[in-house]
C-alpha cells in the first residue's frame, strides 16, 4: 500500500512539473471564451423575460413595503435593494414556497456592528428529523443572496438546512451599523469584515435555539454589545430570536460555502471556528489567514482588524477538508492572449495536500466568476452547465465531509463531467468535458482507507460512473415535489473503466453461470458492463444491489470463476444466508471442510461454502478447478471467501 501511495505522488509530481502540451491557439481561445454566452439561452427567451419582469415587480413592491414598515433599516441605497432584474437571481426559484417544493423562512438578526442582517432559512418538510446545516456567504460588489438560491435550494433538497443572507452593505441588509460602530463593516468591499465576522455572526444565528437565543457578539471596533437592539427588534416582532428551523438542525454537522470575498471568508472561518466540519469555496479557496491580502480588498488585509477581539484575526492551521472551485475567467472576464500557468488556480489546494488534509480544486472550462452566482443578464457571462457542476460537487463534498455519507465518494470521483451530453450539445467543439484545459483540476482525497490523487481531472484517470440518474440539472431537483427522496445509493467508488450497473439483487445460479457472469465468456465485456469496485489477485469484485460481494475471475481473458455472497442469488435449492441441516445439501458431495460441490452442469459445477450450518457463498467453477481441489481452496482464500 505504501508503495502504491508513493507511486501516485511521484506521478502527481511529474504531472505538476510538466509544461503545457500544446501551443496557445487564438481560435481555440475564442471558442472557449464564447462559452460565457451559454447561460443566456435560458433567460433570453420571451417566457423567461416575462417571468423575470413579474418577479422583479413583486420584489420591488416587497422592498418598498419593508422599508415603509421598518424605517429603522438602511438598505435602500444598495444596488440590489429592490431585487429586480439581474438582482433577482434565477426567476424560476420563487415557487419554492408557493408550490410547496420546500420550506423557507425569512429572518432578520443583528450583526455585531449593530447592522440588521436580512436572510432566509431553507429546508424541506420531508426528510430526517435532524439534518446537517450549511451557511452560505455571498460575494462582494453588491451580490444579493438571491443569486445563490440555486445552491441553497439544491442543498435543502439533498437533506440540509441552509442559511442564506445578505452581508452588511449589500442587498437588504443595513449599510451601517449602530453607534458607536456605524462605520464598522462599511463599505463592505474595502472593510472585509462582513465576509469574515459576518460569516461567524450568521453561524451564531444559525445555531441559535429557544434554549440558547441569538445574542450578537461585541463589536470589533469598540467592544460594544448591540444585543439591546436585537432584543428590542425581537420584542417588536421584527427580528428572529432564534433560527426558526432549529428543530431540524444537527449542530454537530456544519459546513460553510462562500463565493469570491465570501470564499475568502469561509476559507478562514471554516478552519478557525471549531463548529465547522468542511468548506466549499467558490472562486476560490483562500489561505486561512484574514491578515493576508485578498484580491477584492484592494491590496490590504482581507479583513480589517478586530481590536476588541484580536483572536478573531489569528491565522488558523489547515485541518478541515476544503474544496475550491474556479473558472477559466475571473472578473471582468477577459480572453487569454497566451497560455496561463496551469497551476495558478490550485496553489492553496496544494498547500492543503502538504498539510495532509483532503482537498480539491475544480476549474470550469470556459466558465467565469459569474458561473457561481445566478445573474440573468448578458453583462454577466456564464456557461450553461456551470451551475449544475457547482451544485453537484458542492453537494457531494458536503455529503462526504459533513453528512458523512459513504456513497459520496462515488459522486466526487464520477466520470460524468468528463463526458456530459448536455455540455457537448452546446459546446462550440462538441466537447463534453467540463474541466478546464488551461488550468489543472485536482483531487487529493482519502477514499475507503486509500488515497486518491489526481493532478489533472480532465484526463479522467481513476474516474468512473456514479450510481445517480444519467440526467442531472439543479432546476429539475429544486422544482420537484417535497416528497421523501430515495437515500443515496449504496455506491462504492468504481474501478476506472468499469460499467455503471451493479448486479441485480436476485440472480439465478447454476454450474455454468451466476446471472450474467457465464463461464467461458469475455471477462472484458463483463467488466465494461458492470460496476467493479476492487481488483484483486484472485478475482475482481463487483457491487450488488442490496449488498453482498460478487467476484469474477478470469484466465486468458475468459471468465473461469464466479462467486457471490448476495442473499438473493441462489440455486433452486439454496443460497447465501440460508440454513442447512447437518451442513449437508441434497445432491452434493463434500469437497473439503466447509465446501460442497453439486452435480455437473455443462462444463461447470456449483460450489457451496458452508459454515456453522449456514451457506456463506456460492461459486460457479470449471470442472478443471473442481479436480484441482487444493488450487481451488487457495483461490477461494485469496478471494477472502474462506
Amino acid at each position: 500500500m505504501r508503495g502504491i501511495t508513493a507511486f501516485l505522488f511521484a506521478v502527481a509530481a511529474l504531472l505538476a512539473a510538466a509544461p503545457a502540451a500544446l501551443a496557445f491557439d487564438p481560435d481555440t481561445e475564442a471558442r472557449n471564451y464564447s462559452k460565457g454566452q451559454e447561460r443566456a439561452a435560458i433567460y433570453n427567451t420571451p417566457e423567461y423575460q416575462a417571468l423575470l419582469r413579474q418577479v422583479s415587480l413583486q420584489n420591488r413592491a416587497a422592498a418598498l413595503q419593508l422599508q415603509a414598515t421598518d424605517p429603522e433599516r438602511n438598505f435602500s441605497g444598495h444596488l440590489c435593494a429592490s431585487g429586480e432584474d439581474g438582482c433577482a437571481g434565477d426567476a424560476r426559484l420563487y415557487d419554492w414556497g408557493p408550490k410547496a417544493y420546500g420550506i423557507v423562512r425569512p429572518v432578520l438578526f443583528t450583526a455585531r456592528s449593530g447592522a440588521t442582517i436580512s436572510g432566509h432559512v431553507w429546508s424541506t418538510r420531508s426528510g430526517p428529523a435532524k439534518r446537517p446545516g450549511i451557511v452560505i456567504t455571498n460575494g462582494s460588489v453588491q451580490a444579493a443572496e438571491q443569486l445563490y438560491w440555486f445552491a441553497a435550494q439544491t442543498l435543502a433538497k439533498a437533506g440540509y438546512v441552509v442559511l442564506t443572507s445578505d452581508p452588511q452593505g449589500q442587498g437588504q441588509s443595513d449599510e451601517r451599523g449602530e453607534a458607536p460602530d456605524g462605520d464598522e463593516g462599511s463599505p463592505a468591499q474595502t472593510d472585509g469584515r462582513p465576509f469574515f465576522d459576518g460569516t461567524v455572526d450568521a453561524l451564531d444565528f444559525f445555531l441559535s435555539t429557544p434554549a440558547r437565543p441569538f445574542r450578537p457578539r461585541q463589536s470589533c471596533e469598540t467592544g460594544t454589545s448591540h444585543a439591546p437592539k436585537h432584543e428590542r427588534r425581537d420584542s417588536a416582532g421584527l427580528n428572529a430570536a432564534y433560527n426558526p428551523l432549529w428543530e431540524q438542525l444537527d449542530p454537530t454537522r456544519i459546513g460553510l460555502a462562500g463565493h469570491s470575498y465570501g470564499a475568502a471568508g469561509v476559507s478562514y472561518v471554516g478552519q478557525w471556528d471549531p463548529r465547522v466540519d468542511a468548506i466549499v469555496a467558490w472562486d476560490n479557496l483562500g489561505v486561512p489567514d484574514p491578515n493576508e491580502s485578498f484580491g477584492g480588498s484592494g491590496g490590504g488585509p482581507s479583513a480589517k482588524p478586530c481590536p476588541a477581539d484580536p483572536s478573531a484575526r489569528t491565522p488558523a492551521p489547515i485541518r478541515k477538508p476544503a474544496l475550491g472551485m474556479a473558472a477559466d475567467y475571473f472578473i471582468p472576464p477577459e480572453p487569454n492572449t497566451s497560455d496561463p500557468d496551469p497551476l495558478d488556480k490550485s496553489r492553496v489546494s496544494r498547500e492543503y495536500s502538504k498539510a495532509g488534509v483532503d482537498t480539491g480544486e475544480l476549474i470550469i472550462r470556459g466558465g467565469t466568476h459569474y458561473d457561481f452566482d445566478w445573474i440573468p443578464n448578458p453583462g454577466f457571462p456564464a456557461t450553461l452547465r456551470g451551475a449544475d457542476m457547482i451544485t453537484w460537487y458542492t453537494t457531494a463534498w458536503f455529503d462526504k465531509y459533513v453528512k458523512r455519507d459513504r456513497s459520496a465518494a462515488s459522486r466526487l470521483l464520477t466520470s460524468r463531467w468528463s463526458n456530459d451530453r448536455q455540455e457537448a450539445a452546446v459546446d462550440p467543439d462538441g466537447d463534453g468535458n467540463m474541466f478546464s484545459f488551461y488550468y489543472r483540476s485536482r483531487f487529493d482525497l482519502r477514499v475507503g482507507g486509500r488515497r486518491f490523487v489526481s493532478e489533472d481531472m480532465r484526463e479522467g484517470n481513476g474516474l468512473a460512473a456514479d450510481c445517480e440518474p444519467a440526467s442531472y440539472a439543479y432546476i429539475d431537483i429544486v422544482t420537484s415535489a417535497d416528497a421523501p427522496r430515495p437515500g443515496a445509493a449504496a455506491c462504492p467508488v468504481a474501478v476506472a473503466g468499469s460499467g455503471e450497473r451493479c448486479l441485480p439483487r436476485r440472480l439465478p445460479v447454476s454450474g455454468r453461470r451466476i446471472g450474467p457472469a457465464r463461464l467461458g465468456r469475455s471477462a472484458k465485456a463483463f467488466f465494461a458492463r458492470y460496476r467493479a469496485v476492487r481488483r484483486g489477485r484472485a478475482a475482481t469484485r463487483f457491487c450488488v444491489k442490496g449488498g453482498g460481494r460478487f467476484l469474477v475471475g478470469a484466465r486468458k481473458g475468459k471468465i473461469d470463476f464466479v462467486a457471490t455472497t448476495g442473499r438473493g442469488h441462489r440455486t433452486r435449492r439454496t443460497g447465501p444466508g440460508r440454513r442447512v441441516k447437518r451442513a449437508r445439501i441434497a445432491g452434493t458431495r463434500r469437497l473439503g471442510r466447509g465446501l460442497l460441490v453439486g452435480h455437473r452442469v455443462g462444463r461447470g459445477r456449483v460450489v457451496y461454502g458452508v459454515r456453522r450450518k449456514r451457506v456463506r457463498f456460492l461459486a460457479a467453477v470449471s470442472l478443471r478447478q473442481v479436480s484441482q481441489r487444493r488450487a481451488l481452496v487457495r483461490r477461494l482464500r485469496a478471494a477472502h471467501l474462506r
